[in-house]
């Protein structure tokens, strides 16, 4: 069931969006960064390491805005990663038994996914414009920034 809420605009508009939709993202922003927590830990001492901890900031910043407006639609902010974070655990515990190429993979079919709910979350009626700019101009370009970055990782651990 969508829990579409309102909250006053800066110019007293009322504003309406979907809180589950952005509860949703944060799920997914929550469970890619213990994603990258649990594949850092792989690549200790390792170039890629330092790498692979930035792209875990940025989801852990983008976790917070989302958190943000949820707040901002006056809900409450899911806390976990939830069912999605379990599965997650669960693939990348088997690919970090095939190797680094193998964890980055599976990071890199994370981010693919998350790249699909923003682009959902855009094209959704009940999503406010207002995040569809933090979208647009913020979320979406990093989650791409981070496919190009993991292809240029995986690249490198093949040689």
């Amino acid at each position: 069931m969508r829990s579409p809420t309102t909250a006053v605009g800066a110019e007293h508009d009322t504003v309406t969006c979907d809180i589950d939709v952005l509860n949703a993202l944060l799920r997914g922003e929550v469970a890619a960064a213990g994603t990258y927590d649990q594949v850092i830990a792989k690549f200790d001492g390792q170039s890629q390491a330092v790498e692979l901890q930035r792209i875990r900031d940025e989801h852990t910043e983008a976790a917070a805005v989302l958190r943000e407006r949820v707040r901002h639609f006056g809900g409450d902010p899911v806390e976990g990663s939830g069912v999605w974070g379990k599965l997650t655990a669960a693939i990348t515990g088997t690919a970090k038994i095939f190797g680094p190429a193998a964890a980055l993979g599976t990071l890199r079919q994370g981010e693919e996914y998350g790249i699909g709910q923003y682009e959902n979350a855009l094209t959704d009626p009940e999503v406010d414009s207002e995040d569809k700019d933090l979208i647009r101009h913020r979320l979406l370009p990093r989650c791409n920034s981070h496919v190009a970055a993991l292809d240029r990782m995986i690249e490198a651990v093949k040689k």
